[in-house]
Order: structure tokens, then C-alpha cells, then sequence
């Protein structure tokens, strides 16, 4: 469900990006760090969009990276503690079984 709201959201945002970008169709002075230039506004407005969603993508696959990378880190971790855990309950299985042994021979 939580997709598919992304997707809705994702579709509505493009379709309102889309209407105001055809609505400005002029041709504006745009100065770029070392230059000028003069383009529509509906390329400068599109173009913004796309550079920010390609921004937002490289700053979030790489916040996913990291948090993919801790979580294989802590899967391995539970791994181990699990063994640990296991080896204590044997160690105190086998301490109750003997200490079982060790009061019925007393009682013979």
C-alpha cells in the first residue's frame, strides 16, 4: 500500500510539474556561472526538476547503501549470538544433567 501511494503521489507531482512548465513557455536570459544564455523557461523548469530528482536519488541510494551495509552487519552479528546463546543452553543442559547424575547416585 505504501508504494502505491509513492506511485500516486510521484504521478500527480509529475502532472502539476508538467502543467506549469506548458504555461511558461517564454524564452528568459539565464545566467549560468560563466556564461549567459537564453532558453524557454519550460526547458529551464524541467530541467530543474530532473536535476533535483537525480540529486535526491544519488544522496538516497547512498543513504540505502549504508543502511544495507549495517544491516548485513548486524544480521552477521545475531548469526553469532544465536551460537552463543545455543552453546550456553547446551553447557547448562549438560551442567543439570550432571548435577542430576551426581543426586540420584548420592541417594543410592
Amino acid at each position: 500500500m505504501k508504494s502505491q501511494t509513492y506511485v500516486i503521489f510521484s504521478i500527480i507531482f509529475i502532472i502539476i510539474i508538467s502543467v506549469f512548465a506548458v504555461l511558461n513557455i517564454e524564452v528568459i536570459e539565464v545566467n549560468y556561472l560563466f556564461w549567459r544564455g537564453s532558453s524557454p523557461l519550460i526547458f529551464v523548469i524541467l530541467f530543474s526538476v530532473l536535476l533535483g530528482g537525480i540529486l535526491t536519488t544519488v544522496v538516497g541510494s547512498k543513504k540505502y547503501v549504508q543502511l544495507k551495509r549495517k544491516n548485513k552487519q548486524l544480521h552477521e552479528q545475531v548469526a553469532l549470538l544465536e551460537i552463543e546463546v545455543d552453546k550456553l543452553k547446551k553447557n547448562q543442559a549438560h551442567s543439570t544433567n550432571k548435577s542430576f547424575k551426581d543426586e540420584m547416585e548420592n541417594e543410592r
